[in-house]
């Protein structure tokens, strides 16, 4: 059984964080922590934000635009996959059937291939020297 792991559900926050995607409380709280990237990493605010999410004592917790709770995504029922209008990643039940809408329903121009999508932390000097690395073989 495929199951969306802890980095998978992180990462699909992360992405949508980036659009201004919130996170709801069951108490009514919105959590949108500001930045999501810093440098190569998360930044802390998030890493704070995803520790309080992970916390069985927060309750209740949805990304803006769905009905799943985040508890709930790290069940083995679910697995996350990419949306195939906007290719977000996107919540699915484990059979292959997508339990709703994406979240870039209510994204009013989303998909827009113009400007550049949300991503996950880069580590620059690890691609240079991947990059380094290729060029040396092709000159040999």
């Amino acid at each position: 059984m495929i199951m969306a792991s802890e980095d998978q559900v992180k990462r699909y926050l992360a992405h949508w964080f980036q659009l201004g995607k919130r996170v709801l409380r069951h108490n009514g709280d919105a959590i949108l922590p500001d930045p999501i990237i810093k440098g190569d990493r998360y930044s802390e605010e998030f890493e704070q934000c995803w520790q309080t999410l992970l916390d069985h004592q927060s309750g209740d917790c949805y990304l803006e635009g769905t009905s799943e709770t985040i508890q709930e995504l790290l069940s083995p029922r679910w697995e996350i996959s990419s949306c195939s209008r906007c290719q977000m990643p996107v919540p699915m039940i484990d059979l292959g059937l997508q339990s709703g809408l994406c979240p870039c329903n209510d994204l009013s121009g989303w998909p827009n291939n113009e400007l550049p999508t949300p991503r996950e932390p880069i580590n620059s000097k690890d691609k240079l020297n991947f990059l380094a690395h290729r060029l040396r073989k092709i000159d040999h």
